[in-house]
């Protein structure tokens, strides 16, 4: 049974959608997923199971249960481990890195829309399912995410690169 990741997007951040990791680790329990275990307050539960659509039950259970409409997107251990390996900034400091994830690829026609030159300082590197994003003023601060997660139609749930780094030791244990 393969070892996943599911990255909640938008839960606990600014005392909004507040979702207590207990709470969420026993709905998961309930669903039938093994090896139930959460990383920081931010939506990431691991997990194994073998459903065909984790990513789709999970979000259905928490609107269910929660009453909180939250994205849910779900990684193998493999999965991280490839998003990880792959640093298109290496020169950069690692506090200014962070990963965005989608639940598809974009079309060609929407990224060819895009116009990165709008951000100065902040940069992007869009691989598959993942963005890169270099924001050296931070996560709080960047504008580029919240651009890059309108023209991609929402859904883009972003990490940190400890926090990635830290799923992919703990996905692959």
């Amino acid at each position: 049974m393969p070892r996943l990741v599911a990255l909640l997007r938008g839960v606990n951040v600014g005392g909004r959608n507040r979702l207590p990791m207990a709470e969420l680790r026993a709905l998961a329990e309930g669903l039938g997923l093994r090896e139930v275990e959460t990383f920081i307050q931010s939506g990431n539960l691991l997990f194994s199971s073998d459903l065909t659509d984790p990513a789709g039950t999970l979000a259905l259970a928490i609107e269910r249960r929660f009453g909180l409409a939250v994205p849910v997107v779900v990684r193998s251990a493999e999965e991280l481990e490839r998003v990880r390996s792959f640093d298109p900034f290496p020169q950069a400091d690692a506090n200014a890195l962070h990963v965005g994830f989608l639940a598809a690829a974009p079309g060609a026609g929407v990224t060819d829309s895009l116009e990165p030159e709008r951000f100065i300082s902040e940069r992007f590197v869009l691989a598959g399912c993942e963005v890169y994003f270099r924001l050296p003023a931070g996560m709080g601060r960047a504008k580029l995410p919240a651009y890059l997660d309108r023209r991609l139609s929402g859904g883009l749930t972003v990490r940190n690169w400890r926090t990635l780094e830290a799923l992919a030791r703990l996905a692959a244990d």
